[in-house]
């Protein structure tokens, strides 16, 4: 474990759960009638112990999404996250982009997010993604880091396979 982190997931606890007690899901936007399909699986990638999304992410029906999400209090409350500087992340894909997707407890609709793309590269590598650089998505709402609620891996926006690994997740600062 380093130093200036603190866990969120590093798959220690029995899939589907995460470290810190909540249950990674898989969310597509079959939920809004699309078309994207996906499975989620905790296997060994390239060496590595990881919870895997695959599937095929279409535009069809007004479409678009596959993610996986985990609430990150089990109750379903919030996290004050605003003692850290961002996300790390280690993941291995199929060399597309990838999103990951914040949501506060002021965060209403399903659609909207705080929102930040990342390259999933063949090979694993770590990612650190600082608040400063998450976006809002159909909000106008600044990012609240007292009232974190939730982060989605996503596949997002266009058609594509989808196909990516994570091997841990923890907040940096």
């Amino acid at each position: 474990m380093k130093p200036d982190c603190t866990v969120i997931d590093d798959l220690s606890a029995p899939h589907p759960h995460a470290a810190i007690g909540a249950r990674w899901e898989l969310i597509s936007d079959r939920v809004m009638g699309g078309v994207s399909r996906g499975v989620m699986e905790r296997e060994r990638v390239a060496g590595r112990m990881a919870l895997r999304m695959r599937g095929a992410v279409s535009l069809e029906n007004n479409g678009g999404f596959v993610q996986m999400a985990l609430d990150l209090s089990p109750d379903g409350g919030t996290v004050d996250a605003r003692a850290w500087r961002g996300i790390e992340l280690d993941v291995l894909g199929n060399g597309e982009a990838y999103n990951l997707h914040l949501r506060t407890a002021d965060v209403t609709r399903p659609w909207q997010s705080y929102r930040q793309s990342f390259t999933a590269t063949r090979e694993w590598r770590g990612l650190r993604l600082s608040f400063a650089d998450f976006q809002p998505h159909r909000l106008d709402a600044a990012l609240d880091l007292s009232r974190l609620r939730r982060l989605g891996l996503v596949a997002i926006g266009r058609a594509f396979d989808a196909d990516l690994a994570l091997a841990g997740i923890r907040f940096f600062r």
